[in-house]
């Protein structure tokens, strides 16, 4: 039976600038990194998540980077979150958004790929 989704994967240029970005801008801690190809195999673990990030691009995904990501990134406070990221100096498109189903804003890593942040 499925239990979660293991990580999903961002596709990036430069692996270096990306690992950079998601740990010490992001927060986000090193699972593994290791030689695969002309790549790394980057695994990312989100806090106490299940869920993990992949820095890796495959083959022929090449027109994927700086795309958005279909997905969103959960945290119990936007407000509080995107200010500690902004501090940190992650581009944000705008200001925290608040909606009848929750609040959200949109981020942006280094390769322009751009994220949803949202609570409830």
């Amino acid at each position: 039976m499925i239990t979660h989704i293991k990580f999903v994967g961002v596709p990036t240029r430069d692996q270096d600038r990306a690992l950079k970005f998601w740990t010490e801008q992001v927060g986000f801690r090193v699972m593994t990194d290791s030689p695969m190809g002309e790549q790394r195999w980057i695994e990312l673990q989100i806090k106490d998540s299940d869920t993990g990030l992949v820095l890796f691009t495959p083959e022929g995904h090449e027109d994927r980077v700086g795309s958005f990501h279909n997905g969103s990134f959960a945290c119990d406070d936007v407000e509080a979150t995107y200010r500690q990221m902004k501090e940190r100096g992650v581009e944000f498109e705008k200001e925290p958004q608040k909606q009848p189903w929750g609040t959200f804003c949109i981020f942006k890593d280094p390769d322009g790929n751009r994220f949803v942040m949202g609570s409830r």
